[in-house]
């Protein structure tokens, strides 16, 4: 095939070639055919979003997976209802502000809209694009132009016409040059079929700004950690690695310094190196690609694929990448290469970070925690160093059978439930055995913590009685509804609802925790897996927040 290819890079003079040419465009989407075209963000591969055939198309040519949706693109809010079904009035809200631009809605769709666009959900990604050409491509045209990255399927978006040709010419039917991009990375998309809202891709609109209008917005976890297998992405880019260039790719996060010298140990001579312009100089023997200054994420944003692109016509074999914080479009920046790595990532901030997380049982404790081992953190159970100090230390066990004669066999075992007889009984005798344990316990634990690099986080019922407090940069309260954790007790470990109140109601209640703790993480979620994802993105701003404090004193 052919692929036509029209310059609109210059309008001026030339009003009547113009609208033949977008006429033409419009023409071919309206038989089912395939058109490069531009927008803000990245080129776009764009086809009758309500032809089944022709989007079957865009999945054929892309080679991109079957369950990754495409984003509608419509000329305004004036559309909105075509395609859409319950729309809240938040979506106008967001419309009045922000479109022509890069924010894309999620929103229940319309029976006009197939599956093949929406990937079988009962839900639709719309935007309004702010590129003249597109706009009127579409208003010539007469409907909905589904338009996913104009890339080929995982590597990196095109910015550019000449990268459309590069990808997928000679395989759709026309491409539209209307020159470089001027956001640089795709649409920010907002699942607003959700309350409150929830960030299911950060983009060229800063989810700060989105804040300010609305309030606050849940983010997904799969804007920092891939999904697993059985997950179905709610909007594109979701799910699979994508802009990721032939050579592997290791972001490199942390104080640009920090980064740059990071990078500099590890990269050997003739790597691929993305990165800021301040530090190009430390890597004479490299290849090297520019992001831009350190403080400009608009220009990081606009080169960023450009950057990934331009390593596949290199012999690289490694590449590093600098990555921006998250403030701002640095989210968007450091999503696609970390997306591009496959979420390799490296922190170059080796502050230490420790974290203590106490609260009853039920309240998800054990989810919270696989959640930080998600973020890479290392979970220190008080509870299991107790029992190996308990089995190696003959001191402890001699203290403890000195204030409780007979809790230990003629063999050295510990009868835990003598012991707990004794101690439940009396408040005093719990006070003392609890003198010993710490005593015991807590130097052990100190060292254990000492040896951990990043995050670490303690696991430990008594944080505050023991002082354990005093290590932690924060401290985390994990509660949850009192009847939730009747019920979590009583599905856990098989025991009936009255035994299971009667351990809740033998614990310090969510008011002792959230008196004491920094944070709270409430846990009200349906299941364990929700619960978990809530936690990993608690756990990854609060860690970030941390490491702003120590990179600034």
């Amino acid at each position: 095939m052919q692929t036509i290819y029209y310059d609109l890079r210059d309008t001026k003079g030339q009003q009547k070639e113009i609208e033949d040419k977008i006429s033409a465009a419009a023409k071919i989407l309206r038989e089912g055919g395939l058109v490069g075209i531009p927008t803000e963000t990245v080129y776009g591969l764009g086809a009758d979003g309500t032809n089944p055939a022709a989007v079957r198309r865009i999945f054929e040519v892309k080679g991109r997976p079957q369950d990754n949706p495409l984003i509608l693109h419509v000329t305004g809010a004036q559309w909105l209802p075509r395609y859409c079904a319950q729309i809240p009035p938040v979506a106008y809200t967001l419309a009045r502000k922000f479109w022509p631009g890069p924010l894309t809605m999620i929103l229940k769709r319309q029976p006009a809209v197939p599956d093949e666009t929406t990937a079988g959900l009962d839900t639709v990604g719309v935007r309004c694009p702010n590129h003249p050409v597109t706009l009127a491509i579409i208003r010539e045209a007469g409907m909905a132009i589904a338009a996913p990255s104009a890339n080929t399927s995982g590597r990196p978006s095109c910015t550019s016409a000449q990268d459309v040709m590069e990808d997928v010419g000679g395989r759709i039917d026309m491409v539209i040059d209307g020159g470089p991009c001027a956001v640089g990375v795709e649409s920010t998309v907002l699942d607003l079929t959700r309350e409150p809202p929830r960030l299911l891709r950060p983009g060229g609109l800063p989810v700060e700004d989105i804040e300010r209008l609305i309030g606050h917005i849940d983010v997904d976890r799969a804007v920092s950690a891939s999904l697993r297998p059985e997950e179905r992405p709610g909007a594109p880019g979701m799910k699979y690695r994508h802009y990721a260039p032939q050579a592997p790719v290791t972001v490199v996060t942390g104080s640009p310094m920090n980064s740059a010298r990071k990078i500099a140990e590890r990269a050997g001579p003739g790597a691929g190196i993305i990165c800021f312009d301040e530090y190009a100089h430390l890597f004479t023997q490299q290849v090297v690609r520019s992001l831009g200054p350190s403080s400009d994420k608009f220009t990081q944003a606009q080169r960023v694929f450009e950057a990934l692109r331009s390593f596949d016509s290199t012999e690289v074999e490694e590449i590093f990448a600098q990555c921006p914080d998250n403030r701002g479009l640095g989210l968007a920046i450091g999503n696609r290469l970390k997306k591009a790595a496959g979420f390799h990532v490296i922190n170059a901030d080796s502050q230490r970070i420790i974290l203590g997380v106490t609260g009853g049982t039920g309240a998800g404790k054990s989810s919270a925690l696989r959640a930080v081992q998600d973020l890479g953190g290392t979970v220190i159970d008080c509870d299991l160093v107790y029992h190996r100090v308990l089995a190696e230390d003959d001191a402890f066990k001699n203290a403890i059978n000195e204030k409780f004669p007979g809790v230990f066999s003629a063999e050295g075992q510990l009868n835990r439930k003598k012991l707990g007889q004794e101690v439940f009984a009396k408040r005093d005798r719990l006070d003392q055995l609890n003198a010993i344990v710490y005593r015991f316990l807590v130097p052990v634990l100190e060292q254990v913590v000492a040896s951990v690099d990043g995050l670490c986080v303690l696991d430990a019922i008594n944080l505050f009685e023991s002082g354990l407090d005093r290590l932690c940069d924060r401290t985390i309260a994990v509660t949850a509804p009192t009847e939730l954790r009747v019920k979590r007790i009583m599905a856990r470990d098989h025991i009936t609802e009255q035994y299971a109140r009667l351990r809740v109601n033998a614990q310090k209640q969510d008011e002792y925790y959230r008196g004491k703790c920094d944070c709270e993480l409430n846990n009200a979620s349906d299941s364990p897996e929700e619960f978990r994802r809530d936690a990993y993105l608690f756990f990854e701003r609060l860690v970030e927040a941390i490491q702003e404090e120590k990179r600034h004193g």
